[in-house]
This record gives C-alpha cells, sequence and structure tokens, in this order.
C-alpha cells in the first residue's frame, strides 16, 4: 500500500512530516477550480476536495489524501489571485474584518472516501497603505487563497483566530491524523524508540 497525497503544497507536506507521515508519492491533480454558480463557500471547499482525492491516479489499495483551503468574506470564495491587483483587492476587503478559512481533507482507498471539513474564523487588522504595499512587494501573496499566508509574513497581520491553526494554514493535524488513522494508517511510524 503507497501512500499519496494530491497536493504540491510545501507546507501540507511539512505538516504531514510532523505526524510522522512522508508520502510515497506526490500527484498534484489537475482540477478545475472554478467555483459554481451561487456556490457556497463550504460546499465548494468539499466539492473540488473531492473532485482532486478521485481524479488522482493509484493502485488498489493505496491511500490519497487531498485538501483543499479556501478563503471565505461572507459568501464572497476568496481563491487564489490571478495577479497583484486581485491580491490587493483581496487584502482591502479582508483588512479590519473577520473572515472563515474552509479546509477540507479527503482520504481514498479505492471506492471508500473519509472527508472532514474543518471552518476557523479569523480577524486581519486594519492594513495601512504601507503594510499592504510592503506585504504585495514580499511576493507571499503568490498562489495562496485569501493572498495571505498566516505562517508568513502577513502573520503579523492576524491578531486574532478561532480554530485550526493548522487548518489556515493549509491541512488541519488533529482531523487529518483521525482520518488516518480511521483508514489503518500508523501515525508517527518512524518514531518509536
Amino acid at each position: 500500500m503507497a501512500f499519496i497525497l494530491g497536493s504540491g503544497s510545501p507546507r501540507r507536506l511539512e505538516l504531514l512530516a510532523q505526524l510522522g507521515v512522508v508520502p510515497d508519492a506526490v500527484r498534484p491533480p489537475d482540477i478545475d477550480e472554478t467555483p459554481k454558480k451561487a456556490e457556497l463557500p463550504r460546499d465548494y471547499c468539499a466539492r473540488v476536495t473531492r473532485e482532486k482525492v478521485e481524479a488522482v491516479r493509484a493502485e488498489p489499495g493505496d491511500l490519497i489524501l487531498c485538501a483543499d483551503t479556501t478563503v471565505a468574506l461572507g459568501r464572497r470564495i476568496m481563491g487564489k489571485p490571478e495577479g497583484i491587483a486581485e491580491a490587493a483587492e483581496f487584502l482591502l476587503a479582508l483588512s479590519g474584518r473577520r473572515h472563515r478559512v474552509i479546509t477540507s481533507v479527503a482520504l481514498r482507498r479505492d471506492d471508500k472516501v473519509w472527508q472532514r471539513d474543518v471552518v476557523s474564523s479569523v480577524k486581519m487588522k486594519r492594513l495601512s497603505d504601507e503594510e499592504l504595499n510592503a506585504y504585495l512587494a514580499t511576493g507571499d501573496w503568490d498562489g495562496k487563497a485569501g493572498a495571505y499566508a498566516i505562517q508568513g509574513p502577513a502573520g503579523a497581520f492576524i491578531p486574532w483566530i478561532s480554530g485550526s491553526f493548522t487548518g489556515i494554514v493549509g491541512l488541519p493535524l488533529a482531523e487529518t491524523a483521525t482520518l488516518l488513522q480511521s483508514a489503518g494508517y500508523p501515525l508517527y511510524k518512524d518514531k518509536a524508540p
């Protein structure tokens, strides 16, 4: 049985390593992540994750893990910005407000899928023009849902969270560990004395 991570995210690899899990293969799926008309953020995140886990090719008995993280401001889905202008637009919309970060995790073996959605609340402080421009200049917004990563320089903009810090980063460890154990995958297997 191989363990396959269906994600190209270095953060998800690092978080899995905290559980003592090293994938046998990394195979990011190529799917269309466009939201459907009037699709709500949590429904969108869960659907995209299911589509990802079903798209990863695997041998019988292999275990595939996929996740998706979505930033939601009310009903608005804030995915990865297309460029610096959209990143600025996202950050200005989030500035001084609370928003939700939804991470859906799915695990598949053959036809069985285990899935959990984790919703956290995040408050971003009101950003000054100077802070916004300095952050945009770092490029850290590129490839990040909502145009920021809490574990990077934008962490200085987040005075308060309620929920899963690792879920906000991109892979909620408590829920992921539970899913892996439910599927019979041993955690911390390389950590034994």
